[in-house]
């Protein structure tokens, strides 16, 4: 079966759009392409982290207990990479204020005042 792209484009064009656009409005940074370099670092981060699960041997047969151990234990690992491919693509001062927010947020999670 072919699909006229014709039909296709405009609409996922225009999602994609749209798409690029909530992002810059959340994230409040001032280029489409600042969106693209943020998702990139993204991306590459958690790519980074695929081969250090492998090497620890964190696979679907592994225990509960060890997969949560992992989740844990690479949470700093995976926050310094972001900084680092945010530096490397020059998006550290976004990087750098979203680590604060995410801390702040988990620090407020287990430390609540009454």
């Amino acid at each position: 079966m072919k699909f006229d792209n014709s039909i296709f484009a405009p609409h996922l064009s225009s999602i994609i759009v749209s798409f690029i656009d909530k992002l810059k409005q959340r994230w409040q940074v001032k280029s489409a392409f600042q969106v693209v370099l943020i998702l990139l670092v993204f991306t590459c981060t958690g790519c980074s982290i695929i081969p250090l699960k492998h090497l620890l041997g964190i696979d679907s047969d592994a225990t509960l207990s060890a997969r949560i151990l992992f989740y844990i234990g690479v949470l700093p690992i995976y926050n310094i990479m972001l900084l680092a491919y945010g530096f490397i693509f020059g998006q550290f001062r976004f990087f750098l204020n979203f680590e604060k927010k995410f801390f702040n947020r988990i620090f407020h999670l287990f430390f609540k005042k009454p």
